[in-house]
C-alpha cells in the first residue's frame, strides 16, 4: 500500500494521463493488476453459472445465445475438398455426408448441428471441450470416429500443480516443458449432476491430441475462456429486477377498483358487510355519509421506455449482438440504420467463423476424419501418407446470409459475375455452395429436361447461351416487332405536318 501511495504521488506530479491520475473523480475506480488467468481462476465458475442461469430464466439472454448460434452456423459450415480428381472428391464429399449423422456420440445430432452446440457454448461459457473418440470397425459406423461434447465445468479451474520432470498443470491443463498443451484432466462427471451419484470427484487424463479446445480468448497468454455474458450481467439481472417490480407494482394496483368511506359506525367491532362487486352498467345507492374514491395508482411516466430502450443497448453493445437481434424489437429501426448494423454484426461474426470455429474446430475434426477414414480403409487415396496436405486441403464455407431484399442483391451479383468483378465459383461459395457441385447438377437436369421435352429457362439466359430463343419465342418476338413497327409507323404519321390546316 505504501508503494501505490507513492507511485500515485509520483503520478500526479508528473501528469500526463489524466485517466492514470488519483484525482477525486477517480479516486473509487481500483483497477486490479491481476493477469486475466488468476481473475477466471477466482470468479469463472461464478460468471459462467450466472450466464446459463440468465439463459435459462431471461428471454433477452436466452434470445441473444440462440441468435449468435444461429448466425454463425446456420445450416452449418460446410467442407468442399480441393482434390482436382473430380470422382475422388465426389467420393469423399458423399463419405464425409454420410458421416455427419454419425458424428454426434450422444447421438442427439449431426456435425453441424455439434458445431452451432459449440457455438451456442463459447458464447455462454466462453470455452468448450470436443473429445475425440475413435470407435471399433465393428460398431457400424460410416467411419469409425465420434466426437463428444465436453462443457466448461468438467475441466476444473481449481487443479494447478506441479509434476515430475518440468512439467505442471495450470488450470486443468498439463504442459510441457517448452509449453506445449500436452494432456486434460477431465472430471468423470458433471460436478452439478446429481443425477449420477458415482464417480465424483475423479479425473481422468486425456492426451490432447484427442481434446478440441474451443475459445475466443481476449488476452494474451489467456487458457481458459470466459464468457461473453461478463460485460452484460449485472444489468441484465438488474435490469430483469425492476421489470419484475413493476409488473407487481402493476399486479396489485389492479386488485383495487374503489373505495367506500363511511361514518363512524356505532358498534365498531360489528362485522363489516360483503365486499361491494361492480359491474358493467351497475346502478349503485350509497347509505347516507357514505363516498367512493378511487384508487389514484402511479404510472411508470414517460420514462420507462426510454430508461428501458438505452439499458438493452448497453446490454446489446456488451454481448456484440444488435438491439433487434436481441429484443426481436424491429419498432426501432429502419431499413437504412439496420443493414447498417447487420452488416457490422456479420463481419464480426464472419471473423468469428474463420477465426475461431473453422481453425479450431472444423479443420482439426476434418484432418483427423481423413486420416480415419484412409487408415481404416473406407477411403482409398493414392499416395496419401506423401500428399497428405494435398488431399487434406479444402475450403470451408459458411451459409449465405438474406437481406430483405433478395431481389436486388442477386441483380448486383449477376452485374458483378458480368463485369468481371467476381466468379460464379466465388459467389456459389459465398452462398455455401461448392461450384462443381453444382454444376453437375445443372447439367443433369438440362439432361433430364431434354428428355422430357421441358425447357425451364428464360430467353437470353447464361444457361440457354446469349440470344438463345425457343421455337414459340420466335413467333412472339415476331408479332412484338410488328406491333412496334406499326407503333413507330403511327408516330411518324402524327409527326407529319397537317398541310390542309396549315394552308
Amino acid at each position: 500500500m505504501a508503494f501505490e501511495a507513492f507511485r500515485q504521488r509520483i503520478g500526479s506530479i508528473i501528469g500526463g494521463f489524466d485517466a492514470a491520475q488519483a484525482h477525486r473523480r477517480l479516486r473509487g475506480f481500483r483497477a486490479s493488476r491481476a493477469h486475466v488467468n488468476t481473475l477466471i481462476a477466482a470468479s469463472g465458475d461464478t460468471i459462467t453459472a450466472r450466464a446459463r442461469w440468465l439463459v435459462r430464466n431471461n428471454g433477452y439472454a436466452a434470445n441473444a445465445v440462440e441468435s449468435f448460434a444461429s448466425n454463425v452456423v446456420g445450416d452449418g459450415i460446410k467442407p468442399s475438398s480441393t482434390i482436382a480428381d473430380a470422382a475422388k472428391k465426389e467420393e469423399l464429399q458423399a463419405l464425409w455426408l454420410a458421416w455427419t449423422d454419425d458424428a454426434d456420440a450422444e447421438g442427439l445430432t449431426d456435425f453441424y448441428g455439434l458445431q452451432r452446440r459449440a457455438a451456442r457454448e463459447v458464447f455462454l461459457s466462453g470455452e468448450v471441450f470436443i473429445r475425440i473418440r475413435p470407435r471399433r470397425a465393428e460398431d457400424g459406423l460410416t467411419v469409425p470416429l465420434q466426437l463428444q461434447m465436453l462443457p466448461a465445468e468438467m475441466l476444473p479451474l481449481d487443479t494447478n500443480r506441479t509434476l515430475p520432470g518440468a512439467g505442471r498443470i495450470r488450470q486443468g491443463i498439463e504442459f510441457d516443458g517448452i509449453g506445449r498443451r500436452v494432456a486434460y484432466h477431465f472430471l468423470r462427471r458433471h460436478p452439478g449432476d446429481l443425477t449420477d451419484p458415482g464417480l465424483a470427484g475423479e479425473t481422468v487424463r486425456v492426451p490432447a491430441g484427442d481434446v478440441i479446445h474451443v475459445l475466443d480468448p481476449v488476452e494474451a497468454g489467456q487458457l481458459r475462456g470466459v464468457s461473453r455474458f461478463a460485460a452484460a450481467i449485472v444489468k441484465l439481472f438488474t435490469l430483469d429486477l425492476y421489470d419484475d417490480a413493476e409488473l407487481e407494482r402493476k399486479k396489485i394496483a389492479a386488485m383495487f377498483a374503489m373505495f367506500i368511506t363511511s361514518p363512524a359506525p356505532e358498534t365498531p367491532l360489528e362485522p363489516t358487510e360483503e365486499d361491494l362487486e361492480v359491474e358493467p352498467g351497475q346502478v349503485v345507492r350509497l347509505d347516507p355519509g357514505e363516498d367512493v374514491s378511487t384508487p389514484a395508482t402511479p404510472d411508470s411516466g414517460g420514462t420507462y421506455e426510454p430508461f428501458q430502450y438505452r439499458t438493452l443497448l448497453q446490454i446489446a453493445a456488451a454481448l456484440g449482438v444488435p438491439y433487434g437481434y436481441l429484443t426481436g424489437d424491429t419498432a426501432k429501426g429502419n431499413f437504412s440504420n439496420t443493414r447498417i448494423s447487420l452488416i457490422e454484426f456479420r463481419r464480426r461474426i464472419s471473423a468469428w467463423q474463420h477465426g475461431v470455429l473453422v481453425y479450431q474446430l472444423c479443420r482439426a475434426v476434418w484432418v483427423r476424419w481423413m486420416d480415419t477414414a484412409v487408415l481404416s480403409g473406407v477411403l482409398d487415396l493414392p499416395g496419401y501418407d506423401s500428399q497428405r496436405r494435398q488431399y487434406q486441403a479444402c475450403a470451408w464455407l459458411p451459409t449465405k446470409w438474406d437481406w430483405i431484399d433478395p431481389m436486388k442483391d442477386a441483380s448486383a451479383e449477376i452485374l458483378q459475375i458480368e463485369a468481371g468483378l467476381k466468379s460464379r465459383t466465388q459467389a456459389l461459395a459465398e452462398r455455401g455452395y461448392d461450384a462443381e457441385q453444382v454444376d453437375r447438377e445443372i447439367a443433369a437436369e438440362r439432361k433430364r429436361e431434354a428428355a422430357l421435352g421441358l425447357d425451364f429457362r428464360r430467353p437470353g439466359s447464361p444457361a440457354q447461351g446469349p440470344g438463345a430463343v425457343t421455337g414459340n419465342d420466335d413467333d412472339s418476338d415476331g408479332e412484338d416487332q410488328r406491333a412496334n413497327n406499326d407503333e413507330q409507323d403511327a408516330g411518324d404519321e402524327s409527326a407529319k405536318p397537317d398541310t390542309k390546316e396549315g394552308a
